[in-house]
């Protein structure tokens, strides 16, 4: 490759050099090797942007580095403590791009996480993406979403973003609608009133349709694998601050991986063009 190429053309007091900064840069870490290690000997399946994700949120003064240096780091310390790498099975969609502002994507999921006293405790969790700058809001319940509880996580959504896209894109979830007569969606009397209310236009897919809803649908488990995998629950106020936090620092911040650009960076130009919201009085 291309790195090759230009470490075979330098001379050998520059690649030292170069061998010496990248050893800097892993040493950076050398104070986290303990936290690193615990983490991946009780959890060996969790992958280095969680291992990063947790120091971030563990050591609010973590010296900036670059996710390489992180999975560098990682890998040293697998291969230090013996701690070998689990594999794990993606599968990816194309996506299309859309404007800004016109869509996004709302889905829910649930997950048993456990607690100080070794039992589970099931959450339910709201998910809405901007389809365009991938812009994530996610808040959690202690009990299963209802028609109203949904209009609700909408209200703490839209004023998240600022503002209301033009359309939403939906399973045919059993909260929101009652029944489909004919090829007609029938919603929920609430649901209906509420989306009339905030006048935005909507979208319903069958389940797991990756074309439609791919892109929030990779949001769930996003929220699964990063934040709620190995995570302890204590009370439901503090896993929605936690899952903020995680927006603000992890899923918004970091570049995505399809679109190499940052969430939190894209929003800044999507959110003048989002229509306005306003609190129902």
């Amino acid at each position: 490759g291309r790195t090759v190429r230009k470490l075979l053309a330098i001379s050998e007091p520059e690649y030292e050099r170069y061998l010496l900064k990248g050893s800097q840069r892993v040493k950076l870490l050398t104070p986290y090797q303990d936290f690193v290690r615990e983490k991946l000997q009780a959890y060996p399946d969790t992958s280095t942007a969680q291992i990063h994700d947790w120091l971030k949120e563990f050591y609010p003064v973590l010296p900036q580095v670059s996710p390489r240096t992180v999975y560098n780091f990682v890998m040293f310390v697998r291969q230090k403590f013996n701690i070998p790498v689990l594999p794990i099975t993606r599968e990816y969609f194309p996506v299309e791009e859309l404007p800004y502002a016109s869509q996004a994507q709302v889905d829910f999921g649930q997950y048993n996480m456990r607690q100080a006293n070794g039992t589970r405790k099931k959450v339910w969790f709201f998910a809405m993406v901007l389809s365009r700058s991938r812009m994530k809001f996610i808040c959690f319940s202690d009990v299963p979403y209802t028609a109203q509880t949904v209009c609700l996580a909408h209200e703490h959504a839209f004023p998240f973003f600022g503002g209301i896209p033009q359309t939403s894109v939906y399973d045919q979830d059993r909260t929101l609608m009652v029944d489909e007569n004919m090829g007609d969606l029938i919603l929920t009397a609430t649901f209906k009133q509420y989306t009339r209310l905030r006048n935005y236009q909507l979208h319903f897919c069958r389940k797991n349709d990756p074309e439609s809803k791919g892109k929030v649908e990779n949001v769930i488990q996003y929220v699964k694998k990063n934040f709620l995998y190995n995570r302890p629950y204590s009370d439901l106020g503090t896993l929605n601050c936690e899952a903020l936090a995680w927006l603000a620092r992890t899923a918004n911040s970091l570049v995505h991986n399809y679109t190499k650009k940052s969430p939190q960076n894209e929003f800044e130009i999507e959110k003048l063009i989002l229509r306005e919201y306003s609190p129902i009085t």
